[in-house]
């Protein structure tokens, strides 16, 4: 019976023949060379170009352009001779509504059509100039303030009046309540500043009422269409300031969160050893139970709508769901639905029951490889900085790049409507230090304004290229990076499988050697793997993109197609994901190319192909089981400590001293996910490369004293073999 079950597993011949015994064969093999050298030759290349960019970008970039915003005269606010003024003020903001946003228009280095200069603070309280301020005797200094007028005007000293320094933009004629928001002095969302009640009576612009006047100011910015909790509620500066004072109070708290969810991964990975036929079987029966019970539910639900004479006919098609759930004929739908699923799962468990213990048992086994390498369970730690430094250095590349370029300046009027501006052509450029208004007497408005980046030379003008070369170079690295996170940790349980006696014949530092292994001799292979996966994302990407430009001009065929597309990518990208990834085990364990391995690894899965499902689909149920558990229990934790739902807790932490407490607990459940994350992946990592490694065993092997068995003693019991002993004497 054995024997005949062995043929059977090995009598597929239309995925290749079964792998043939080798003696000298014991683990991943130590005698390899350099696979893929030309892939290899063409990363570093790329490796090579992408560093040269960055240097490049860094030379001829300045950020500066996008973290601090600039005045009227193109200097930076917050920098320099303007260090104790951080914040950039308009005189007119009305003017801006030819920006359909000013925030956006300011990030992208954009100027509104009006004055700016830097100030220390912004302005908190509504001002307009006073009708008083036009008579003959008034003094401009008692109506206008110095600290929001162009710097290089002196109020105490001038001798124009209060119309002429309104025409000619020296000081703002009216002020709002603003917020500081990156910089940028922006109507005040906070409090109660637009408050009807709190503008007063007398604050006028251009002849407008005082609402008429506040109306026509959000009207200009874009903040007309917020809502009523989003303008008194919504305070960027402030949010954000109260969000750090609540890191500051609890990261402590946060740290130890974080460590339980790192303890709490680590033991259910260890325990798993002990645990997991029984978290198995739970999951499947509860699985059974709820099919079970949803039967129940549909037939009583059916059966109360005996008198019932809806029909789908009399309901048409509506988009409110009840009313179909109020027909007779849905509920037998589901019910049928139910009974075909219940019965093809009762059917699967009864005959695929011996590949499920298999499956449970390599579980087992892999939770005991852990326990052995237990510095496998960190190596997720490098993945995480190397995959840290390649999305920094894109990110920083990308800044650097799009602020590469000398600034423009050009004369600008301001108030084309005062004086004679026709002198003033559309590209005449000037120096914001060396610009004098004299030049221009007939236009008192004119002002050298800062428009944009220069796009001229050979770097400049190919700065689209390099950024789309930057993102094909971040992908590519990030892909081989995760490729040889999974080639290493391959290596090493490959290395502790093919240990015959365990854990004496396991070798020493398994995890660094196929780590020095993979580097060595297959950066060449993993970079190929990596390589394909990325042409598959940048088609994603390009689909994604097309599909967000021309979406309001597409029909419903070219949506039709576009969604097919990608959904097509999608299955393809994660196809390709799963070759690969059993391509790497294979090349950690035998130093074949990738093609070569890519072949071996496919051709062995799909004689095996029923077993690769169970041992998939339970392997998932209880790596999701245990996520669930790890998250939810610390997050369950985390809620009932920050919101002093704890008794005593209140002794070692003040949760009255947060502002938002539900932000340390999203921080933590955040984090508790990604920490478990990174724990299962490693353990999922080990399930493959056991399964592979046991398929192969039983395709090599048949255990005999000159052929013995490596799987442990629990999956020779499931599958009714036995290493045989050698006769003596």
């Amino acid at each position: 019976m054995g024997g005949k079950k062995h043929e059977e597993e090995q009598n597929s011949s239309e995925y290749g023949q079964p792998v043939q015994y080798d003696p000298t064969f014991n683990g991943p093999i130590h005698k390899r060379s350099c696979t893929d050298i030309i892939c290899c030759a063409l990363f570093m290349l790329v490796i090579t170009g992408y560093m040269v960019v960055g240097i490049l970008a860094w030379l001829y970039g300045d950020p500066r352009h996008v973290l601090y915003p600039r005045n009227s005269t193109g200097m930076f606010c917050g920098l320099g001779v303007n260090k104790d003024k951080p914040n950039v003020m308009y005189f007119d903001i009305l003017k801006c509504a030819t920006a359909t946003n000013i925030m956006a228009a300011a990030l992208q280095g954009l100027q509104c059509p009006t004055t700016q200069v830097c100030v220390k603070s912004c302005p908190a309280e509504f001002w307009a100039l006073s009708p008083l301020a036009n008579l003959a005797n008034a003094k401009p200094a008692d109506y206008f303030k110095q600290e929001y007028c162009v710097p290089s005007f002196q109020l105490q000293d001038t001798k124009l009046s209060s119309m002429q320094i309104i025409n000619q933009e020296l000081c703002p004629f009216f002020l709002t309540p603003t917020t500081s928001v990156l910089g940028r002095c922006l109507p005040s969302f906070g409090g109660d500043a637009f408050n009807p009640s709190n503008i007063p009576t007398n604050f006028s612009i251009n002849n407008m009422s005082a609402n008429q006047s506040v109306n026509a100011i959000m009207n200009a910015t874009g903040f007309a269409g917020a809502s009523n909790d989003l303008v008194n509620g919504f305070n960027a500066k402030d949010v954000g300031l109260r969000i750090f004072e609540d890191f500051a109070n609890s990261w402590q708290w946060i740290v130890a969160g974080l460590v339980i969810a790192m303890v709490v991964s680590v033991l259910f990975l260890l325990l798993m050893r002990f645990t997991a036929p029984i978290l198995v079987w739970v999951l499947i029966i509860g699985v059974l139970a709820v099919g079970a019970f949803g039967i129940w539910y549909c037939y009583n639900e059916y059966q109360s709508l005996a008198n019932s004479n809806l029909t789908f006919n009399n309901v048409g098609v509506t988009s409110n769901v009840q009313v179909y759930l109020q027909v007779r004929d849905t509920w037998l739908a589901f019910l049928i639905i139910l009974c075909v699923v219940e019965a093809i799962l009762l059917l699967a468990l009864i005959f695929l029951r011996t590949r499920i213990l298999i499956a449970i048992a390599l579980i087992q086994e892999t939770s005991k490889a852990l326990g052995h390498m237990m510095s496998t369970l960190f190596y997720p730690i490098i993945t995480f900085v190397l995959l840290l430094v390649c999305v920094s250095y894109w990110g920083i590349t990308a800044l650097y790049l799009a602020t590469s370029g000398g600034p423009m300046y050009k004369v600008v009027a301001l108030n084309t409507s005062q004086g004679d501006c026709s002198t003033i052509g559309a590209n005449v450029t000037c120096d914001p230090e060396k610009f004098n208004i004299t030049q221009y007497p007939t236009c008192p408005s004119a002002r050298c304004v800062f428009i944009n980046y220069n796009t001229e030379g050979l770097f400049q003008k190919n700065l689209f290229n390099l950024q789309i070369y930057n993102v094909v170079a971040f992908l590519w690295c990030a892909n081989f990076v995760i490729a040889l996170g999974h080639c290493t940790l391959a290596g090493a349980f490959g290395s502790y499988y093919w240990a015959f006696s365990k854990p004496a014949d396991i070798p020493t530092f398994p995890l660094t050697q196929s780590f020095m292994r993979a580097l060595r001799y297959h950066v060449g292979s993993l970079a190929f793997g990596a390589l394909i996966l990325t042409l598959v994302q940048l088609v994603r990407i390009i689909l994604e993109y097309l599909d967000h430009k021309f979406k309001e001009a597409q029909n419903p065929c070219t949506r039709f197609i576009m969604c097919c597309l990608k959904c097509c990518f999608w299955c393809l990208e994660k196809f390709i994901k799963f070759i690969n990834r059993n391509a790497y085990i294979m090349i950690a364990i035998y130093g074949k190319n990738f093609c070569v391995s890519a072949k071996n690894a496919f051709s062995l899965l799909m004689r095996n192909i029923v077993r690769v499902v169970v041992l998939d689909k339970v392997t998932d149920l209880l790596l999701f089981f245990g996520k669930l558990l790890v998250v939810g229990g610390v997050g369950v934790l985390a809620f009932f400590f920050f919101s002093g739902r704890i008794p005593g807790s209140g002794t070692t932490f003040e949760t009255a001293a947060l502002n938002y407490y539900w932000m340390p607990i999203i921080t933590v459940v955040f984090g508790a996910y990604l920490i478990a994350h990174g724990f299962f992946s490693v353990y999922n990592m080990g399930v493959d490369t056991l399964f592979l490694c046991f398929l192969e065993d039983l395709e090599r092997n048949d255990g005999s004293p000159q052929k013995p068995y490596f799987m442990s003693k629990n999956l020779m019991k499931i599958l009714n073999k036995k290493n045989k002993q050698p006769k003596t004497g």
